[in-house]
């Protein structure tokens, strides 16, 4: 049987190292902990936060995260899409998540801070009424997506075909909202 963790404080914890104890974590808090290339394989965080941790490489396969607050993270290369699907909900503030993916992960709502989100996989991610606040989409992939009233408002550097994603109620701001015509090829004068 799994352990049960509950407002309990993790600080400078290098588990790359270290077997992670698979467990339930309830509104437990990680700080500066390296999960670099870590086996997360099927435990739970439910209410947690983890601050200016590394990622990197970990395996998460059937990992449970719901309501989780990740902030100033090293990500790089995570499979977001190998976890537990079942209550998904992430935030994401000043991390870097480039060359992750997200494929057919379910992401309404999510907030994405102030990211660095390059070479991330979108494909066939509900990303509805998402938030990419301030963030660098440079080379993320977005395709068959639903990115309806998703807002790239602040975003930079995206790159997506309207015609292969749903973007109802998407909203844009100039002159970034131009990127959405580069596949035709055209020019665009003041």
């Amino acid at each position: 049987m799994n352990e049960l963790y509950e407002e309990e404080n993790f600080s400078n914890l290098k588990y790359s190292q270290d077997r992670f104890p698979i467990g339930e974590y309830d509104h437990c808090t990680f700080t500066s902990c390296d999960f670099s290339n870590a086996k997360l394989s099927s435990a739970t965080f439910l209410s947690c936060e983890f601050i200016n941790c590394n990622f990197s490489g970990v395996e998460m396969q059937k990992t449970s995260f719901q309501e989780t607050f990740f902030e100033d993270c090293k990500m790089l290369g995570v499979g977001f899409n190998s976890c537990e699907s079942f209550g998904f909900s992430v935030k994401f503030k000043r991390c870097n998540l480039s060359h992750s993916t997200f494929f057919h992960v379910n992401l309404k709502k999510t907030l994405f801070d102030d990211c660095q989100l390059h070479q991330v996989d979108f494909t066939e991610a509900d990303l509805q009424a998402a938030y990419f606040k301030e963030s660098d989409l440079n080379g993320s992939t977005f395709f068959n997506s639903k990115l309806q009233k998703c807002n790239f408002k602040t975003a930079k550097n995206y790159s997506l075909d309207p015609e292969e994603n749903m973007l109802k109620g998407a909203k844009f701001s100039s002159p970034e909202v131009l990127r959405l015509l580069e596949k035709y090829n055209i020019k665009i004068e003041n």
